[in-house]
């Protein structure tokens, strides 16, 4: 089975999934449309989606490709190529607050145009028996390689950015994203994360973004919250929930004692401790929760469920291109992480619409080896997998050439 045609190269299909007349209004709409000549916002998003698509590792990777094709991207919504100095000048001094704008933008046209966009690939690791939301809150450390930035001074002889992430584990899609630089303790971005969780909601986050003050607030609103214990937390023991078996070594109500700890959190709350899986091997943890009302077991597997976060971040800094940047500026690194997650949500929408049942790593590769066919992209991931070519066989006489088989 082989390929269809297509009237537009694989990169042409991908890019216009985004609405024609979305790019110039935002353009408009942050400025961005005043400070364009020659190198229009929407090439400057054409570039760097190419820039992620293609794994290029520099400007000149980038600039090289796209004028060596510039007819079949002049027929992209004329796209233009180009130069070293225009992109990366493009990405220094365009406002990035666009790039994001865009993601969020096109993640609320896929999901307006297609409401099923998203199901379907939720966590494996998830409980089945919780119906409602499961929001999974964390952060992903990204290296930069320079260590004269001041913006992203991470410590002495580092630089580095940060995304903190509130993931909804139904759909595997992101709810909030957070990027700036690494100085600052995860703690402090907990309430804007958590910011649009509804009532009802389950939002599960680790020690790191542990304040008091935030989970009373969470809390108050109705939400549902689990996380790791913080080793010198001080607490009285109120009573017991549950009698511990199995696993559970301890199910207690606890209240705080430590006077800004009270303060913060007047209300009891639920402490856990259990016997977990980690690498094959048992480890004790314990857990804090404001639900009194689920088993011990519940309130493990669900902080469990959290590691599916780190398959997103895989997804997004492993696969796509968050190793090597184009510029080392804030701005310029925040157009590139904000275009990654815009090309890792295109991927998402073609993966459902395709009915992709592969790995996110093998759909990419296999867009990425045909970007400027002239191919049917859907018909292009319905090839894989398919045996193709001369069939062989292992009999000695019939590996002779035609015509020099032995007499």
């Amino acid at each position: 089975m082989n390929p269809s045609k297509h009237k537009m190269s694989v990169l042409s299909q991908i890019c216009k999934l985004i609405p024609g007349n979305l790019v110039p209004k935002l353009a408009r709409e942050y400025g961005v449309s005043g400070r364009s000549r020659s190198f229009s916002p929407w090439s400057h998003v054409t570039a760097l989606m190419y820039s992620q698509l293609s794994h290029a590792i520099s400007l000149n990777d980038v600039c090289d490709a796209l004028k060596n094709h510039a007819g079949a991207l002049a027929s992209l919504r004329e796209a233009v190529p180009p130069s070293r100095n225009g992109l990366s000048h493009a990405n220094r001094e365009r406002n990035a607050d666009m790039a994001e704008a865009l993601f969020w933008a096109m993640l609320a046209h896929l999901q307006s145009t297609h409401p099923n966009f998203g199901l379907g690939r939720e966590y494996c690791g998830l409980p089945r028996r919780f119906k409602r939301a499961i929001n999974v809150v964390d952060s992903s450390t990204i290296q930069l390689f320079a260590n004269c930035l001041d913006w992203a001074k991470h410590r002495r002889r580092k630089a580095a950015a940060k995304m903190h992430l509130r993931l909804n584990l139904q759909s595997f899609l992101p709810r909030c994203i957070i990027v700036k630089a690494a100085d600052t303790h995860d703690s402090t971005e907990a309430a804007e994360l958590c910011a649009g969780i509804q009532p009802g909601e389950i939002v599960i986050f680790d020690k790191a973004y542990v304040d008091f003050q935030h989970l009373f607030a969470l809390h108050c609103r109705g939400v549902f919250w689990v996380t790791r214990a913080k080793d010198n937390m001080i607490y009285e023991v109120v009573g017991q929930q549950t009698v511990p078996h199995g696993n559970i070594l301890r199910d207690e109500r606890i209240r705080m004692l430590a006077s800004k700890t009270a303060e913060a959190y007047p209300e009891e709350l639920r402490r856990v401790e259990a016997k977990v899986k980690v690498d094959g091997k048992d480890k004790i943890m314990v857990f804090i929760t404001n639900n009194f009302d689920w088993s011990p077991n519940s309130i493990a597997e669900l902080y469990k469920a959290r590691w599916s976060i780190e398959v997103f971040f895989k997804e997004i800094k492993q696969t796509l291109q968050i190793a090597d940047f184009l510029g080392y500026n804030e701005n310029a690194v925040r157009w590139q992480i904000w275009t990654a997650l815009l090309v890792y949500l295109l991927l998402r929408f073609i993966a459902q619409q395709s009915k992709w049942k592969h790995s996110f790593t093998r759909l990419f590769t296999m867009l990425r080896g045909v970007l400027w066919s002239a191919l049917d992209m859907f018909s292009v991931l319905k090839c894989y997998g398919t045996a193709r070519g001369t069939r062989m066989r292992a009999s000695p006489e019939q590996s002779y050439l035609p015509g020099m088989a032995p007499v």
